[in-house]
């Protein structure tokens, strides 16, 4: 059955072949479903690896629902609870309700980013990329859960026209798609994604609508006392003892705070990265050296704390809680790692990794407008990623030549 549904695909692209659109279509359909027929000759020294491109996306993709479902969870679990009445509703009804909130996104992330991948595609006359898989998945898990489709649309648009196929498309971007996106939302409409409202879904979605539950009436008010604020938020204005006050720890860890739809639950992100390294698909040497970073980082704050009382109350934040508060483990995982954008030489990648933690922690403490930081740390790294691999090959070129040198003297 496969072999048969495998020829009428070649069959159908021979007919298409005059019919650059259409056969970039069916070519693209063809990619996704069947492996290629064309494989490297077994004459001769080649390297092989059953990991192509496709597999490589799809297993990314695979790390991430981990976050995904747990994302979809949550935002049902605290859409209620802010109403107070996360006891009276089941699993099921928190499941779908944050799942038919995330689905439009979802949908219309990957229907602009395919549409516009789909154009390039045929203006070039090569086969659709399987690159957008990941980012398709990367940009709405990393978005608050109410933001505007039509926000979404325009900042996926922005992101892979400008900052991947304007540069040649998948393979040639130097920044990352997903974060790419969310830096447009951030500076273009900072309300929408920042400040306390933005991380909880208040207002009705399709699913009151499909079956007819009305829970939580129209216009009701949330709980007293209740703002949304993330422990991120706490933290940077208030400080750690005013986190502790609102979120235990194993609230943080297992993700039942307001937050990105996808970094809230440590647990399914550190699956996700244990997946990645199994498969050798991230680098261990970026994840390490960025967690390096980070910790010596918030260390080094933590003692000057003490000398800055009244500076930022974020100074005491104990170095370690960095890792449950934000976004931090996500990003280490899904987006410093990505292959395209991060530094390709072995020693490079412990440099990146470890200056992304550096920065990003400087901004998340320092900054108080923007007490996160890993957004901004790996779109700086990214752009300075060329230029460390560049100094680490010239300094690996210098170390042969002299000792070729001392060996010809």
């Amino acid at each position: 059955m496969i072999q048969f549904l495998q020829n009428k695909m070649e069959q159908m692209l021979e007919a298409t072949k005059d019919k650059p659109l259409m056969h970039t279509l069916v070519d693209g359909f063809g990619s996704i479903l069947f492996a290629p027929k064309h494989v490297t000759s077994g004459d001769g020294t080649h390297i092989k690896d059953g990991m192509d491109l496709k597999r490589t996306m799809i297993f990314v993709v695979i790390a991430m629902s981990f976050c995904l479902l747990f994302g979809m969870y949550n935002i049902g679990y605290q859409h209620y609870h802010a109403f107070g009445m996360e006891n009276q509703v089941g699993f099921f009804t928190k499941f779908m309700f944050g799942f038919f909130q995330m689905l439009p996104m979802i949908i219309v992330a990957n229907l602009v980013g395919l549409a516009i991948e789909f154009y390039f595609a045929a203006k070039k006359g090569h086969s659709i990329e399987e690159g957008f898989l990941v980012s398709g998945q990367l940009i709405p898990l990393i978005m608050p859960p109410d933001l505007p489709l039509w926000m979404v649309a325009l900042a996926t648009a922005f992101a892979v026209i400008i900052a991947k196929e304007a540069f040649g498309g998948t393979g040639m971007n130097f920044l990352n798609i997903a974060l790419t996106a969310r830096v447009f939302v951030f500076f273009a409409y900072p309300t929408d994604i920042s400040g306390d409202i933005v991380w909880v879904t208040y207002d009705y979605n399709i699913l009151h609508q499909l079956f007819g539950m009305d829970l939580v009436a129209a216009g009701t008010a949330t709980v007293d006392g209740w703002t949304g604020a993330t422990p991120l938020a706490l933290a940077a204005k208030q400080g750690w003892a005013e986190v502790v006050s609102k979120y235990s720890i194993s609230d943080m860890f297992f993700g039942w705070i307001p937050g990105s739809i996808g970094e809230t639950n440590k647990v399914a992100v550190l699956i996700g990265a244990a997946f990645l390294l199994f498969t050798g698909i991230a680098s261990w040497r970026i994840m390490l050296s960025m967690l390096i970073g980070a910790l010596v980082t918030g260390l080094l704050f933590n003692l000057a704390a003490s000398s800055f009382e009244g500076l930022s109350p974020f100074l005491a934040v104990p170095f370690y809680y960095h890792l449950i508060i934000g976004s931090f483990l996500f990003a280490m995982a899904f987006m410093a790692t990505d292959p395209v954008t991060a530094s390709q030489t072995m020693t490079g990648k412990l440099i990146y990794g470890f200056l992304i933690g550096v920065v990003g922690m400087i901004v998340r403490v320092m900054n108080p407008a923007y007490p996160e930081g890993w957004m901004l740390a790996i779109l700086f790294m990214n752009v300075f990623a060329p230029l460390i691999d560049h100094y680490v090959l010239s300094a690996n070129i210098k170390r042969r030549l002299a000792r070729s040198a001392k060996a010809a003297a």
